[in-house]
């Protein structure tokens, strides 16, 4: 794998790169970690890989005051700007939580995309209600800005564990990761911009190109999602032209840490070959 910097409509964002053989594939991580969620499936996978950090999240610089704003408008004009700088006509994408901006991306060309994985991401196009975090820390004014000053390792790691079943720890490495992107103050920011941009009216707005996705999709939708319940997984297959469902037993909101075989089954799918439900 190789890694290096792309501008991308004026935000330095970092990259890493695996080559490959056959159709590319485009890796979006959400909050509040970074493209480092995708390593294992990059390591695993026969295709070109191509997994970014978002703009204020790990590596990826944090623009000048007043050249972005974090909304969900801006993020998603930033993936579907990092897809036309890579120069890819045609792509596979895999999308995960936040991720979802990949899906703003995908909108916009839906010609461009050959087949579709979501893990639990945030949804569009389906009376999607914030979560308690969301709704009562984030979004917020005032609060959220509290919440980030008093937040610490620990209490990023008590927050964690309500996302595994039987309130499991996060690995340590993943916990590294979220502390050090949390250490970022235009990483904070972005967080509350991104979530106070996010209306329940936008997200909804946001999905009315869906019906337009004819790309295959599997949905690997976790059913100990305390963030994302499986309600909206179902809403979403209901949407999607040619998406299959399958819900996930026993795995939280990072599911593939709960399942390590689910990333098989991902990229299997994602090279061309059927989906399983035996899963």
């Amino acid at each position: 794998m190789v890694e290096r910097t792309v501008e991308v409509r004026g935000v330095e964002t970092w990259l890493r790169i695996k080559p490959g053989r056959g159709t590319p594939i485009v890796f979006w991580h959400g909050n509040p970690t970074d493209a480092d969620d995708w390593l294992p499936f990059m390591e695993a996978a026969s295709a070109p890989c191509f997994a970014a950090d978002m703009p204020a999240f790990g590596r990826t610089a944090a623009p000048p005051d007043g050249d972005f704003d974090y909304t969900m408008d801006s993020y998603g004009d930033w993936a579907a700007g990092l897809i036309d700088a890579l120069e890819l006509e045609r792509y596979s994408t895999v999308v995960h939580d936040w991720g979802s901006i990949g899906l703003l991306a995908a909108l916009r060309r839906p010609d461009r995309v050959e087949r579709l994985v979501a893990f639990n991401i945030v949804p569009f196009g389906v009376d999607y209600e914030w979560h308690p975090i969301a709704r009562w820390l984030w979004r917020p004014r005032g609060v959220g800005e509290a919440l980030n000053a008093a937040s610490g390792k620990r209490l990023q790691g008590l927050v964690m564990r309500q996302a595994r079943p039987g309130f499991k720890a996060m690995p340590s490495e993943f916990l590294e990761r979220v502390g050090r992107n949390f250490a970022r103050a235009s990483m904070r920011a972005a967080v509350l911009a991104l979530y106070r941009s996010a209306d329940p009216a936008a997200l909804e707005a946001a999905g009315e190109g869906l019906p337009r996705l004819e790309a295959p999709a599997l949905l690997l939708w976790a059913q100990r999602d305390p963030y994302i319940g499986a309600l909206f997984g179902r809403r979403l297959a209901e949407i999607l032209p040619r998406a299959e469902l399958v819900e996930i037993e026993g795995a939280g909101h990072w599911s593939w840490l709960d399942r390590p075989d689910l990333i098989e089954t991902a990229l299997a799918f994602l090279e061309g070959g059927p989906s399983s439900a035996d899963v």
